[in-house]
């Protein structure tokens, strides 16, 4: 009879994963580094850390990159010959890449592709993972020490900025990926009466129609403290009735601000009382 596993613990992960990048929380991060055709990464060609605000010329360097995009430049679908001193990346125009076939062995993979719009959501939702991550920790240690969360305005707003894509970066073109990964996405809702949902994408100028992330319906943010969700929700309630004047969130169009409002109002349960339409 073999001994029992003995599980050890190995914390070489968190130096990478619990770093200001994570926001000293343990979380999720994508990078874009200089990358060879055998794999090897570049540390210091530039690598930074991306999410909905990051260009997205400087995105995607080591990762493939499918779907039809126009011809503006990105840092993906390229091989370079790694350096052991710093160099710059270079972005160029590379023509869509629609299969994979020819560069890897796709049989180990669940699919035949690397989509753009893939890409884009799973930079949007792990920077906001991290946020929320941290606005638990936070809110949950002051209440601890003063009882209440009027000490974590600036967090608070941070969260409120990417939440509502204030600095989302342009999209300098159309886009289309994946038809059957878009159509599977719009689908899971929740929808208001008009059939309106904010996991709708837009993909000509901006990711989703209506910018506010879906991952407010998320179990992460229902499990923040109540007194930030309270908090939270007010701020909201300002910022999309235009109480709140803000020149950020002023970005926002007044008929997309309207449009959050109402698909919240019909689908966020237990919203306060003053949320009612």
């Amino acid at each position: 009879q073999r001994p029992a596993p003995r599980l050890q613990r190995d914390n070489r992960c968190l130096e990478c994963h619990v770093t200001p990048r994570t926001l000293d929380v343990p979380g999720p991060l994508i990078r874009s580094f200089q990358t060879s055709s055998e794999g090897e990464v570049n540390l210091l060609s530039g690598g930074s850390l991306v999410n909905h605000a990051t260009p997205l010329h400087e995105r995607w360097g080591g990762w493939f990159v499918t779907g039809t995009y126009g011809d503006w430049p990105h840092r993906g679908n390229k091989f370079n010959h790694v350096r052991p001193v710093p160099s710059v990346l270079e972005p160029a125009a590379a023509p869509d890449l629609t299969e994979l076939s020819r560069s890897c062995d796709l049989s180990l993979y669940p699919r035949q592709s690397s989509d753009i719009l893939a890409l884009m959501i799973f930079e949007h939702q792990t920077h906001l993972q991290n946020l929320l991550t941290r606005l638990h920790y936070e809110s949950e240690a002051a209440l601890r020490q003063s009882g209440h969360v009027r000490s974590l305005s600036h967090l608070s707003e941070a969260f409120l900025r990417y939440l509502l894509f204030a600095d989302e970066a342009p999209i300098p073109g159309s886009i289309e990926g994946d038809r059957e990964f878009s159509k599977w996405f719009e689908a899971q809702g929740p929808k208001d009466k008009r059939g309106r949902s904010l996991r709708q994408l837009d993909l000509r100028t901006r990711l989703f129609k209506y910018p506010c992330s879906y991952l407010i319906y998320s179990e992460a943010f229902e499990r923040l403290p109540y007194a930030m969700r309270q908090h939270l929700y007010h701020r909201l309630w300002a910022i999309l009735t235009g109480e709140d004047r803000s020149a950020e969130y002023q970005k926002i169009p007044t008929e997309s601000r309207r449009a959050i409002f109402e698909i919240l109002a019909e689908t966020k349960p237990n919203l306060p009382a003053y949320w009612n339409l």
